[in-house]
């Protein structure tokens, strides 16, 4: 998945002249937490509302008034993307400045928003949780082959799997998470323990008691 599928468009801009109060306005009337300000058309910074907080708060070292314009509080320069990004690039960018948006730049002509949001709503599409479906999980050992032969056992039984997910983990195995079009998921989970997958979703159905 792309960022251009994901990003919010068109973009709601602020000028550089604006003032933090107009600029907070603004965020509570259309429901914003960012703003991309922008010089002449140039993009220039973004202005969030935990910004304007910290501006006009006694923590600021020069604490500023609704009057003063928003390039004394917005972060500048601003990261950004391009549409043609992978989203888990995207993703990386924002975990790893703690940030909550990235402004989307073609060149050097401002396109689109992505937001943590966003995010959510990529992760919702990616693991198929948008579609009727139940959750598979497996342990697979980390080698060539294992995800085929899992693969390969779902469409013997005419299974349709919407998603796959995969991440190692220290016990040398791969997690797998799929979601697939099955409604039947615990008899197919049993038959893929005889096969002598490792399910770990959903459990083992709880045996009466004795």
């Amino acid at each position: 998945m792309l960022v251009k599928e994901i990003m919010r468009k068109p973009v709601t801009v602020i000028p550089v002249g604006t003032t933090i109060g107009e600029a907070d306005q603004i965020l509570l009337s259309r429901g914003f937490r960012h703003l991309p300000v922008v010089d002449q058309g140039r993009l220039v910074g973004v202005l969030t509302d935990r910004d304007i907080r910290f501006a006009t708060s006694s923590l600021c070292q020069t604490p500023r008034s609704a009057g003063d314009p928003v390039s004394l509080a917005m972060s500048s320069p601003p990261l950004t993307a391009d549409p043609l990004d992978p989203v888990e690039d995207a993703a990386r960018i924002m975990r790893e400045h703690k940030i909550g948006c990235l402004p989307i730049l073609e060149g050097a002509v401002l396109v689109g928003i992505l937001t943590g949001m966003d995010l959510l709503d990529a992760l919702m599409i990616l693991t198929g949780v948008t579609k009727p479906s139940s959750r598979l999980e497996v342990a697979l050992p980390d080698r060539p082959g294992e995800l085929a032969r899992l693969t390969a056992f779902l469409a013997t039984r005419h299974v349709n799997i919407h998603s796959i997910l995969t991440y190692p983990t220290p016990d040398a195995t791969v997690r797998t998470v799929l979601r697939v079009d099955s409604t039947q998921i615990r008899p197919l989970a049993e038959e893929l323990r005889v096969a002598e997958f490792t399910v770990l979703w959903p459990l083992p159905k709880p045996q009466p008691i004795p």
